[in-house]
C-alpha cells in the first residue's frame, strides 16, 4: 500500500487550509471504497502529519490534530500541501522550518509532492521547483514571482505537473488537482466517480477566467512603470511596442528584456491583459455589445479580439458574458 501525508503546517493554516485537509483526505479516502467495492484494495494510507499535536484554526474555531509526526514517517510516496498562510518563511516557526527540510529530502528519495494555492510558496522555500513550472492564485503571482524568480510561474495554469511535482491556481480548485492526482494514481472510472459523487468539474485546464489583472507594478524600475501607467491611460489607442520603446527612448530589444525581467510579461502580453481586463469589467457591469466593448479597448478587428480574449482568459467574450453577466442583453448579431 502506497503512504499519503497531508501536511498540516504549524501556524501557517487558515480555513482554506482546513479545506484543503479535509477535502484531499476524505476524496483519496473515498477513492479507496470505490476500489473495495470493486474488488481491489485500498491504495493509499491516508495520513495527517505534522510537526505538533494540534494545530488551532480562525481563533480555535477548528483544531486538526495530526494522526503522525513527520519525524516518525521513513517514507512517503504522496506528500499534499495545502494553502497556507504566505508570511515570509525565513520567520515562521521552527516546525516549518523541519517540515521544508523535510519536504525537500522526502522528494530526493522518490515521493512526489503537490501543493495547493499559496502552498507552493513552502514548497518553493523547500527548493524542489527551482527551474519547474508552478501555478498558484493568480493575486500573489508577482509576490511569489519576486520571492522565487527561479521558478517559472504560469498563473494561467489550473494545474501543472513536473518530474513529479503538481501545482495548482486558488481556492477551492484544489478539488481539481485531487481528482488529477485521484486519475493518476487509482484510473479514470475512479476520478470520475469522485467527480460525479463530490460534484466537481473534471479536467479543468485554466484559472485563466477567474484572474482580476492588477497590473505587475511591484517591481523598480521606474521607466517601465511608466510605460505600464501610459498604456493603462490609453486603453482605447492602438499602442505598438515600437511606439512605447521610442516613446521612451529605449530600443526594442533592450525595452522588451527590461519589461520582461520587471513584469514577468512581454510588452505586448501586458498590453493585452490590460486591454481585456478593461473589456472584461464592461462585459460584467454593463449592456454594451461585444463590437462596442471592443472598440472601446482600442481594437477594430473582431476576429483579432476574439483571439486575444480567448488567449488571455480561456473563454470567447460571448461565454464571458453568459457567465458573469445573467442581465445582459446579449445581441448575438454583434458577434456574427
Amino acid at each position: 500500500m502506497k503512504h499519503l501525508s497531508i501536511l498540516v503546517p504549524s501556524g501557517q493554516m487558515d480555513l482554506s487550509s482546513v479545506a484543503c485537509v479535509v477535502g484531499t483526505c476524505e476524496m483519496f479516502e473515498t477513492a479507496n471504497k470505490y476500489w473495495r467495492e470493486n474488488g481491489k484494495s485500498d491504495l493509499f494510507k491516508v495520513q495527517l502529519a505534522g510537526v505538533a499535536k494540534e494545530s488551532r484554526v480562525h481563533n480555535g474555531l477548528v483544531t486538526i490534530t495530526p494522526h503522525i509526526n513527520i519525524a516518525d514517517i521513513t517514507k512517503t510516496n504522496l506528500i499534499v500541501i495545502p494553502s497556507t498562510l504566505t508570511r515570509s518563511y525565513e520567520t515562521a516557526e521552527e516546525g516549518n522550518k523541519l517540515m521544508i527540510d523535510w519536504i525537500g529530502q522526502q522528494y530526493k528519495e522518490g515521493a512526489e509532492i503537490a501543493s495547493m494555492c499559496t502552498g507552493a510558496f513552502m514548497l518553493a522555500a523547500a527548493g524542489v521547483l527551482n527551474g519547474k513550472r508552478c501555478s498558484t492564485h493568480w493575486s500573489l503571482a508577482d509576490t511569489f514571482r519576486n520571492s522565487f524568480p527561479e521558478v517559472h510561474i504560469q498563473v494561467e495554469k489550473l494545474i501543472t505537473d513536473e518530474k513529479g511535482i503538481y501545482t495548482n491556481g486558488g481556492g477551492y480548485s484544489f478539488l481539481n488537482l485531487v481528482l488529477y492526482l485521484i486519475e493518476k494514481y487509482y484510473d479514470r472510472q475512479t476520478a470520475i466517480y469522485c467527480s460525479k459523487l463530490f460534484q466537481v468539474e473534471i479536467d479543468r485546464q485554466s484559472q485563466s477566467a477567474f484572474v482580476i489583472f492588477k497590473g505587475q507594478k511591484e517591481h523598480t524600475d521606474d521607466v517601465v512603470r511608466e510605460a505600464q501607467i501610459y498604456i493603462e491611460n490609453n486603453l482605447q489607442e492602438k499602442i505598438s511596442v515600437e511606439h512605447l520603446s521610442s516613446k521612451f527612448a529605449i530600443g526594442r530589444r533592450h525595452f522588451d528584456r527590461r519589461f520582461i525581467k520587471a513584469t514577468g510579461n512581454t510588452p505586448l502580453e501586458y498590453l493585452q491583459r490590460v486591454k481585456i481586463e478593461s473589456a472584461k469589467r464592461a462585459f460584467e457591469t454593463t449592456r454594451k455589445t461585444i463590437n462596442e466593448v471592443m472598440y472601446e479597448v482600442g481594437y477594430s478587428d473582431v476576429k483579432a479580439f476574439r483571439e486575444v480574449f480567448r488567449k488571455v482568459t480561456g473563454i470567447s467574450p460571448l461565454e464571458y458574458i453568459g457567465k458573469y453577466n445573467k442581465a445582459a442583453d446579449i445581441r448575438r448579431d454583434a458577434v456574427r
